[in-house]
């Protein structure tokens, strides 16, 4: 415990992360965006974001899934674990801006995305004025990178969501006064899903504001000390997500809050996967149109997915059968994996250098193009 808390005392004295691929990533000549545009076009590719709506203002990419850690939720967040019994990763205490900065150099990233790391997120064992005092340091802390190092960080504002006004408070202060890109929450609350009706009115303001909201899974109560032989981010992670994606569909969150544009980590956990499934079980019943009036598979494609750790040719053929390429993201999962090899096993999938590219940088342009 002393060991821990030594490390987060020298927190900003912490080594940078060492990325493990020093390759620079290759650069290839780009066709031209209406090139792009056209070619998507004509493969019956576009989905969900218009075509017309995206704007080639860059090249560089775009990460969605790039996690950060002020001060104070480190050490809250140690320790959490110390008192849980978790397991933590060295990288979490290595990390420093600077060195997701150098990190993004080396990998080819333009821009990062910041949002909140996994389990617990914000759902510690603490009362609510302590909770809402670190999503303020957390959601001040992104903001601060991004004035730092002008250009290179967006963020995902971490809001509490178990209390109602409170996170209202939080999506205002984010949005109006921090600049947000979006907010970032977690899968579940407590084992309470977010189709739940007590999470309706944040979602209500979200929709409103038309924003973006990504979605982080965590280890879900319920499944926590499962003993599978390995730990809960191999399996209870990415099948919290398929939990979070099902809930919202069935409960018609998805299509009463239409305005709000959904992204999910992980290539959608398992959802890929186990689509044809939910859709034989619920896809043919008298009330399905309540919920998916276009059907099923029409609600999951209108979703984004983001590439983070999912990047291995089964999960993204998975994913590409299932949703159009306009719907992917890049993600890393910095500094959980290093960005190079995420760039570069994006690149060996055997896409075509359109679908690439629209995952790399364009798609999320799209996605986080401001309402004007």
């Amino acid at each position: 415990m002393k060991h821990q808390l030594k490390c987060i005392n020298q927190l900003c004295n912490c080594s940078t992360l060492a990325i493990a691929q020093d390759d620079q990533l290759e650069t290839s000549s780009r066709r031209s965006f209406l090139k792009t545009t056209g070619a998507m076009t004509a493969l019956g590719l576009a989905g969900g974001m218009s075509m017309t709506n995206v704007h080639a203002t860059g090249t560089g990419i775009i990460d969605t899934h790039h996690h950060f850690y002020s001060p104070s939720y480190m050490k809250a967040w140690v320790d959490y674990e110390v008192s849980k019994g978790l397991p933590h990763f060295p990288t979490q205490l290595a990390w420093t801006p600077e060195g997701a900065v150098a990190a993004m150099d080396q990998a080819g990233v333009q821009k990062a995305i910041l949002s909140l790391a996994s389990t617990p997120g914000v759902w510690f064992d603490f009362d609510l004025p302590k909770i809402q005092g670190i999503v303020r340091e957390v959601n001040d802390f992104g903001a601060q990178m991004m004035k730092k190092f002008p250009g290179r960080f967006g963020l995902f504002a971490a809001v509490n969501m178990i209390d109602v006004e409170s996170s209202l408070k939080e999506i205002a202060y984010a949005f109006d006064v921090l600049g947000a890109d979006g907010v970032g929450i977690q899968t579940n609350y407590g084992d309470k899903w977010p189709g739940h009706p007590s999470f309706a009115p944040i979602f209500e303001e979200l929709n409103r504001r038309k924003a973006v909201v990504y979605f982080h899974p965590l280890v879900a109560t319920c499944c926590a000390r499962l003993n599978t032989g390995t730990y809960g981010s191999v399996i209870e992670v990415p099948h919290d997500t398929t939990r979070a994606v099902t809930n919202l569909l069935l409960s018609g969150s998805f299509l009463k809050f239409r305005n709000i544009r959904w992204l999910f980590s992980h290539a959608g956990g398992t959802i890929p996967m186990l689509a044809g499934r939910i859709n034989y079980f619920h896809g043919n019943k008298p009330n399905t149109a309540t919920f998916a009036p276009n059907g099923i598979e029409a609600e999951l494609q209108r979703l984004y997915y983001d590439t983070a750790n999912a990047t291995h040719p089964s999960s993204m053929a998975a994913l590409l059968k299932l949703v159009p390429p306009t719907q992917v993201t890049y993600g890393s999962d910095y500094p959980y994996v290093p960005m190079n090899t995420q760039v570069k096993s994006l690149e060996n999938q055997g896409l075509s250098l359109d679908v690439v590219e629209r995952i790399k940088y364009l798609n999320a342009q799209a996605l986080l193009s401001k309402v004007r």
